[in-house]
């Protein structure tokens, strides 16, 4: 008599179906480690910026781009990432990606130049853009879709946790060493990382690959990079009219128009533009896009007050950065659930208003202001991102048909760096040029940044009210459920 397949066994016994095995949290564990250098490097990085200013002699404005090139080069690659894990195997990118970051950490250690750096953050940012969906897959993979949400509650952990732990790690490697060692940190990480993920991982099949839009991938980076950089001439003091930021800028935005206009004739584009036919997509779109301006810009503006204004060592700077990460902590679980039951669009909207609330008063900080004050304000700009990143997500995800998903996830990824990349450009430009006069306090180039960071929120609220007016009344918690949990076994 033939055994019973795994399928029956599963209909027979569901509960044993849900089981996740030893081996499910051993490959969670070996991912966790790739994965938490990644995200590290998104908020170590912040704390350095003093410093680099200081030794490589160069404004803010410039040495904004070892975080920007980071995020564009986050932002390039995504994309890319399914394509890839389909043509040459999920293992094998993950190998390649971890190499990439490695290298590329090693690299920028060793660089005695702002522009010898950039490049190196670039290419650790190609394979760090890499790591983090090429992870998901594999979960996804190897959990299955009914196990997948337990799963990835604990491999995104360190998503939660980098905000807190990125400076404060930044902080203690500064004031006890160079600056290149937070790059060299990653070097032995990711080469235990290495080992382990050729030992243990498992070779899984992520189907057919298709074309790859070459066309696409050489119009969309290249035109957000060419926009930022226009945008980064501003802080050095060049003019809005000059031919060194103008011409960047409109080429940026002329790239961007062609990859529209390519996006629409073509089969399988890099990201379809067709999606936003869908209102609701539409409105998160916008809105990812807006929050990744508005916090990613502002996270570099925080660290740099402490230690410009306030003369804080960069241990003190990372620890009083750390309110924040735990605001967000405590909101997203709660995020999820009330996103269930009102819908992403009201949490995400009552998320970027919390937000807006706590930049004002970031906006009338001087060199004496409570720094108790000051870290009670950035819990809750935590609870703001916790309350709308993924509620807006959520939205969209619900929305969207099953074989939309796979397209529809790496594009909210990408804007929400692209936004994150060009709001930390303006930000650093208006604080560049905001602290050139000798009659200025230092304190006041603050001031003027955060009522920046503080119209950028005021234009996400647009979008947000967008969603919340498009997104279906009706739409159930288990709708909503299924599709957040269709995306997490998307996200490539």
């Amino acid at each position: 008599m033939a055994s019973p397949s795994a399928q029956e066994q599963a209909e027979v016994h569901p509960e044993q179906s849900l089981k996740i095995e030893r081996h499910v949290w051993v490959i969670s564990g070996v991912v966790i480690v790739g994965m938490i250098m990644s995200i590290l490097d998104t908020t170590i990085v912040n704390v350095a910026l003093a410093t680099l200013s200081h030794d490589l002699h160069s404004p803010i404005s410039q040495v904004q781009w070892v975080v920007t090139g980071y995020l564009l080069a986050l932002g390039a690659v995504i994309p890319v990432t399914g394509w890839a894990a389909r043509r040459f195997g999920a293992k094998r990118v993950y190998l390649v990606s971890l190499a990439l970051f490695t290298a590329g950490s090693a690299a920028c250690g060793l660089s005695s130049s702002l522009p010898l750096l950039v490049v190196f953050r670039v290419l650790q940012g190609v394979g760090g853009g890499m790591i983090m969906p090429v992870a998901q897959l594999i979960m996804a993979q190897v959990a299955g879709p009914r196990r997948m949400g337990r799963v990835m509650s604990v491999v995104s952990m360190p998503a939660m946790l980098a905000p807190i732990l990125g400076p404060v790690v930044g902080g203690v490697i500064l004031q006890n060493l160079h600056w290149s060692w937070i790059f060299f940190v990653n070097v032995p990480i990711g080469v235990i990382a290495y080992v382990l993920g050729w030992r243990m991982l498992p070779h899984t099949d992520s189907g057919e690959a298709g074309r790859l839009d070459v066309v696409g991938l050489a119009l969309l980076p290249t035109g957000a990079a060419a926009f930022v950089f226009g945008l980064s001439e501003l802080g050095s003091g060049a003019q809005l009219g000059s031919a060194t930021v103008f011409a960047p800028i409109i080429a940026g935005v002329l790239l961007s128009l062609a990859f529209c206009w390519h996006a629409l004739r073509v089969e399988r584009p890099l990201l379809d533009i067709r999606l936003y036919a869908n209102r609701v997509f539409a409105a998160a779109s916008l809105t990812t896009f807006g929050l990744g301006g508005a916090l990613f810009g502002a996270m570099i503006l925080v660290p740099l007050y402490y230690q410009e204004v306030r003369g804080l060592n960069v241990i003190d700077t990372g620890l009083l950065n750390g309110p924040q990460g735990i605001g967000a902590l405590l909101a997203m679980p709660l995020a999820g659930r009330l996103a269930d039951r009102l819908g992403g669009g009201r949490v995400a909207l009552a998320g970027v208003s919390i937000l807006a609330v706590s930049t004002i008063p970031l906006a009338f900080v001087d060199a004496h202001t409570s720094i108790v004050l000051i870290s009670l304000v950035l819990v809750l700009r935590g609870v703001s991102i916790g309350m709308s990143f993924m509620p807006a997500m959520t939205a969209a995800f619900a929305s969207m048909r099953p074989e939309q998903l796979s397209d529809a996830t790496p594009q909210l990824n990408v804007l929400m760096r692209l936004g994150g990349a060009i709001g930390t450009a303006v930000l650093a430009v208006v604080l560049q040029r905001a602290s050139g006069g000798a009659s200025v306090h230092p304190a006041h180039a603050f001031d003027t940044s955060y009522w920046w960071g503080l119209g950028i929120v005021g234009v996400t609220l647009i979008p947000c009210v967008m969603l919340l007016r498009a997104e279906r009344p009706g739409q159930s918690a288990a709708a909503t459920a299924a599709s957040a949990e269709a995306a997490a076994e998307a996200m490539v």
